[in-house]
């Protein structure tokens, strides 16, 4: 049984089965078998998280999708059928997550690609946000990607089209955004920038 984070080898690849008997309290993630420590997010990032995240619940109250924020395991698996947890190597905790198909929901988090995912860079995540996880959100279909810049009160968007990532737009502070896959949502980044 692993209960300190110095008994994992950096080289070593691992499951989701290994990951749910670690028995220590530092955050981490599963890309493709590796493990990446997650640090703490800092006051602002929490403060972006919350306002994106009540916004989305807001608009979702009495509808199917539903919204969920870190931590909350997001097991991306291509075809989840048949899957095991042995044979599952990559475990996010997106910032923000809405997920439509209940079916992908189960008690441990989601099992597959939600249709969107926020992920709030810090300076500790701009690589694995920016490129890492670009590449496997992609990859495993997530519908709409946005990487949220909070130290320089921006939001990049990219939607899904043929299996690759568009660039929609950079948005500031003064600007709205409205997802590409919920068009009625309008986030107010005057709102969620604020400090």
């Amino acid at each position: 049984m692993i209960t300190s984070i110095d008994q994992l080898n950096p080289n070593e690849i691992y499951s989701y089965a290994d990951y749910m008997t670690w028995q220590f309290t530092e955050r981490i993630e599963l890309l493709k078998g590796y493990f990446r420590l997650m640090a703490a997010p800092n006051r602002y990032h929490q403060t972006v998280s919350g306002s994106l995240h009540r916004e989305f619940s807001n608009y979702f109250k009495g509808k199917p999708c539903r919204v969920f924020h870190a931590p909350f395991d997001v097991k991306l698996v291509k075809n989840a059928e048949g899957k095991t947890d042995k044979e599952i190597y990559t475990v996010v905790q997106p910032d923000i997550c809405v997920i439509c198909d209940r079916s992908k929901l189960d008690t441990q988090g989601c099992l597959g690609s939600p249709d969107l995912i926020i992920e709030i860079v810090s300076q500790s995540s701009t690589k694995t946000d920016v490129k890492d996880k670009f590449a496997l959100y992609q990859e495993n279909g997530v519908l709409e990607y946005w990487i949220v810049r909070p130290s320089e009160n921006t939001v990049e968007q990219f939607y899904l089209e043929n299996e690759k990532y568009v660039f929609k737009a950079t948005y500031v502070k003064e600007d709205s955004i409205c997802p590409v896959l919920f068009p009625d949502l309008v986030v107010n980044l005057e709102e969620v920038f604020e400090e």
